[in-house]
């Protein structure tokens, strides 16, 4: 059974994988096989691609790469009761301790022993078949595509931060990064009550993009206009009262409260690799409140009920598809970064 495999930094390879073979030979009471159908390419993919670590997570050994699927139940165990063969799913990448602290107060995606795929040394799912437990595996409606399913991931993190921003309708929110995070943020926050979205990025086509999911969404390029001062302008010098941080730039993250309003909330979501500036004065003076978000929890089904119900619309992220026999050269464009892609997609074979 052919995986991708990130050997080691800047080395992929499509081969045969034995070791997971022989782990996911048998399936559990309560697991399910499926058979992969689309994976999305994440950043933290690419970034374990060309940096071989994020963070404290370091690619010590071959690992199979993909976190962001939809495919088809093939298998179900013996005590499965809301799946069966041939249901079309998705599958959320982490799976906690069900006894831990974290998980029995509701935060499973903060528990230290959370397993997630394709974050070292656990494996990903760029592969034809996976097991995954049934509670993290979820049903599509008919009307919901394998490549909108395999958007859910991404979605989630959207949604979560939306969740942790305490949206309230009529909000004006501001969105750092035009990628696929801050674009699924933005989406997340308009569904949430928002009643305008300014997303700034340095790329045309990808501020094209933003633009032309809602006319609610205002694309902002910073290299030629300064979103404080825009903000400002339009709202009578009050300001925003959300500001998402989805491009994991310490500029960007310096800035967070330069378009805020008094009382309002900024919601850091781009991952950090190094500690960065955070002007406590401003925050302070605005009596600014501070979310950080890491993955999402307990979303999955609101991303699928708002695909089925068009209350969300994924599709135009979707920007390019590659076959799985060249997942490889797939990466090597990812790492490039193409100003006009966002998300891209890898199709198994059926």
């Amino acid at each position: 059974m052919k995986s991708l495999v990130l050997e080691r930094k800047d080395e992929l390879a499509l081969r045969d994988f034995p070791e997971i073979d022989h782990i996911e030979e048998r399936i559990g009471p309560r697991d399910v096989r499926v058979k992969l159908h689309t994976v999305g390419i994440c950043g933290s993919d690419v970034h374990y691609y060309t940096h071989g670590r994020i963070g404290p997570f370091v690619v010590n050994a071959p690992m199979i790469l993909g976190h962001e699927a939809s495919g088809t139940v093939i298998e179900v165990g013996d005590q499965v009761q809301t799946l069966a063969v041939g249901d079309r799913v998705c599958m959320e990448p982490g799976i906690p301790d069900p006894n831990s602290k974290a998980t029995r107060l509701g935060m499973y995606n903060v528990d230290p022993a959370v397993r997630f795929w394709a974050t070292p040394p656990v494996h990903g799912i760029l592969r034809p078949v996976c097991v995954h437990p049934e509670a993290f595996t979820f049903k599509l409606p008919d009307n919901v595509s394998f490549a909108e399913a395999a958007m859910v991931e991404p979605l989630a993190v959207g949604v979560h931060a939306s969740t942790k921003a305490r949206v309230r309708p009529g909000d004006i929110g501001v969105v750092l990064g035009a990628g696929p995070i801050g674009l699924v943020t933005a989406l997340s926050a308009l569904a949430s009550g928002c009643a305008q979205v300014y997303v700034t990025d340095l790329a045309d086509k990808k501020l094209e993009i933003a633009g032309s999911l809602s006319p609610a969404i205002t694309p902002v390029n910073i290299s030629t206009e300064n979103v404080g001062e825009r903000v400002k302008r339009d709202t009578e010098g009050w300001g925003a009262d959300l500001v998402f941080e989805a491009t994991g730039s310490p500029r960007a993250a310096a800035q967070v409260f330069e378009s805020l309003a008094p009382g309002g909330c900024v919601v850091m979501i781009g991952g950090q690799s190094d500690p960065i500036q955070y002007d406590a004065g401003a925050a302070m003076v605005r009596e600014a409140r501070v979310e950080n978000i890491f993955r999402y929890a307990y979303v999955f089904p609101r991303c699928v009920a708002m695909l089925a119900s068009g209350g969300i619309d994924v599709k135009p992220l979707i920007t390019n598809t590659f076959e799985f026999e060249d997942s490889v050269h797939a990466f090597e464009v990812a790492a490039t970064a193409p100003p006009a892609e966002v998300k891209m997609q890898i199709l198994l074979p059926q």
